[in-house]
């Protein structure tokens, strides 16, 4: 009878987990499913022009235009994403924004980019606010990165090929003061916005694949 009612117990538990998991994979949302813009456009509100392009899932900013947003706004979520950077690059991927303006997770030539003079510019940092450790496990330029953003309430968290490389809490001590010293100081409640994510056009080639989001 024992063992039955184990069975029963470990079945139930299989199919809960596997009930969440699917749940979790219909809330995914494929940022560039149909391989186009459909669900992204210029930040002036115009359609995406031909200076990005998206082919078999991998999105290019080749030439300038001006950042891209995308249509729908995301204050709590979790988005995963790969990204890799030009010689010299630099890109970004923004979120919880007003306009162009907004959290930055850092996308960086670290080795030969002039902006890494400031260790809160750096790849994976959240930029002007958290520095990502120089030992973060970064590939060359080149080579894919994953990357990985989790904005939930106050907590907001930045990953780097599988490691937490950002973690603080808005609206605490530590983060007043790294907002004081920021440039984003006069823009009220930077950091709580609800707003489109934004992939930025830094006037270098730069390359994303799998942007997949998830609000929670």
């Amino acid at each position: 009878m024992n063992n039955q009612i184990n069975r029963t117990i470990v079945m139930a538990t299989i199919f809960a987990l596997l009930a969440i998991r699917s749940a979790q994979a219909e809330d995914l949302i494929n940022l560039f499913k149909s391989d186009d813009f459909s669900q992204w456009m210029k930040v002036n509100g115009k359609p995406v022009d031909k200076t990005w392009e998206v082919k078999d899932g991998v999105v290019h900013r080749k030439a300038s235009s001006g950042d891209i947003v995308t249509k729908r706004k995301f204050k709590d979520f979790e988005l995963s994403f790969e990204w890799k950077i030009s010689e010299a690059g630099n890109s970004g991927i923004k979120y919880r924004t007003r306009g162009s303006l907004g959290l930055e997770y850092q996308v960086l030539d670290d080795e030969k980019h002039r902006d890494n003079k400031n260790p809160t510019h750096r790849a994976g940092s959240l930029y002007e606010l958290v520095a990502a450790p120089d030992s973060k496990p970064l590939k060359p330029v080149g080579q894919w990165n994953k990357g990985r953003i989790v904005a939930k309430g106050n907590h907001l968290e930045h990953w780097l090929n599988g490691e937490k490389v950002v973690s603080v809490t808005w609206g605490t001590e530590d983060w007043k003061k790294r907002f004081e010293k920021s440039k984003y100081r006069k823009n009220e409640g930077f950091g709580s916005w609800n707003g489109p994510i934004l992939l930025q056009d830094h006037r270098d080639p730069v390359w994303y694949r799998n942007l997949k989001v998830r609000k929670l």
